[in-house]
């Protein structure tokens, strides 16, 4: 598994706006645990609200990430708020809209928009919101040692970085 929960960033405004999609694809392996077939049930594969969360935490760590050019190490340290009000199935492709509201030396709040889009019809709609608040652990986590790289930001972030014509952020 990859623990990549977007595949694309699909616009980007700095220091203020981030959006991201996730395509649910039967392919991916942890759909087909949620949930099961039973004696009883047909099978049901679903997207873990779990996961819904974390795709907009890593798009909104982006957001916040490129705001200092990725030289900081960004990391989840609270779910504020999370509202997932519909299941997602495969087949529906997921946009999460992050947006910063502050920034400072010890860390980012952000927004999020997390919706869903029915191919069948072509609209998207609102399926849940996840508040997020990141914090900067070069800076609060003194006396503790961490790598010098930035093992946050990984190769797969750098990818999807490229893809979206922002790889000059990874300088």
């Amino acid at each position: 598994m990859r623990w990549m929960w977007i595949d694309a960033v699909t616009q980007y405004e700095p220091d203020e706006r981030l959006v991201a999609v996730k395509n649910v694809s039967l392919a991916e392996e942890h759909l087909h645990d949620h949930f099961a077939a039973t004696e009883t049930h047909a099978a049901l594969p679903l997207m873990p609200n779990s996961l819904i969360i974390e795709g907009m935490a890593q798009t909104a760590g982006i957001l916040v990430g490129s705001v200092n050019r990725f030289r900081e190490k960004v990391v989840l340290a609270k779910i504020t708020r999370a509202t997932i009000e519909a299941d997602v199935v495969p087949g529906r492709t997921i946009r999460y809209d992050a947006r910063l509201d502050r920034i400072d030396d010890a860390g980012a709040a952000t927004t999020g928009i997390v919706e869903m889009l029915d191919h069948s019809c072509g609209e998207w709609s609102r399926i849940g919101s996840v508040d997020l608040v990141f914090s900067h652990i070069d800076n609060n986590m003194a006396g503790l040692e961490f790598p010098e790289h930035n093992f946050v930001f990984s190769d797969n972030f750098r990818t999807i970085l490229r893809s979206a014509g922002m790889d000059s952020l990874c300088d």
